[in-house]
């Protein structure tokens, strides 16, 4: 006599080993899409610490669901617990599908800011250190108003998921947790983008110019020798 489990709980495990593949396939396309847009391997991977970051934010939102603590008040006489329907959540199908929409959506900060960054260092191009800080700087300070509101726009846009107690509401409400939680946290990419590329940056300018200054001293020494 054998035995296997079927229905609801045969089709969680075919998804998870679908998501076990699609989710790697998906990081590695956002990665060639960023590498493509700026045709280098430092660059790529700089702004693709967006998609990190905004992972711990979906896991702490999933965290912070099922914590007693979180939320427990009211507005207007509504608890926002309630509301917003906060529990335990497990990690599910949906849970996962959530966090495929995330990472697509947490490159947009990096990318906004990493593409002004790089057109300001092609038409400043500094070649020390402290220019490269204040051009970072510049940048950094004209891309913070669009990269803000392109996260406060997809956070406002999942608060009526979030909040959503009609059908089909068990499947979209975990769906939308890890992307709410990792677009908030994600907001920290404006300032973890601009870091990177001034240590990328401050490195090729030191490299720079001690190679100058090695060529400097190999032509004087040679003019030495002439002497």
């Amino acid at each position: 006599m054998t035995f296997k489990f079927a229905g609801n709980y045969e089709h969680q495990l075919r998804a998870t080993k679908r998501l076990a593949l699609v989710i790697p396939i998906s990081l590695i396309l956002i990665l060639l899409l960023l590498y493509f847009q700026f045709r280098t391997i430092t660059a790529s991977f700089i702004h693709f610490s967006g998609v990190f970051v905004a992972f711990s934010g979906g896991f702490i939102m999933l965290w912070l669901y099922g914590q007693g603590w979180f939320m427990n008040f009211s507005v207007a006489g509504l608890n926002l617990r309630d509301m917003f329907q906060m529990h335990e959540i497990n990690l599910s199908v949906a849970v996962w599908v959530g966090f495929i929409a995330l990472f697509g959506i947490a490159t947009n900060d990096g990318v906004i800011m990493g593409t002004y960054i790089h057109q300001v260092f092609e038409d400043l191009k500094p070649g020390t250190v402290h220019d490269v800080r204040e051009a970072v700087v510049m940048a950094g300070k004209k891309r913070v108003r669009p990269a803000m509101m392109t996260t406060a726009v997809a956070v406002i846009a999942l608060l009526p998921v979030l909040s959503s107690t009609g059908k089909g509401a068990d499947i979209m409400v975990p769906m939308a947790i890890p992307t709410f939680g990792g677009m908030v946290i994600q907001v920290m990419t404006v300032f973890v983008v601009p870091i990177f590329q001034a240590i990328w940056r401050e490195g090729k300018a030191i490299h720079k110019m001690k190679r100058a200054a090695h060529t400097i001293n190999n032509q004087s020494e040679n003019e030495n020798d002439n002497i």
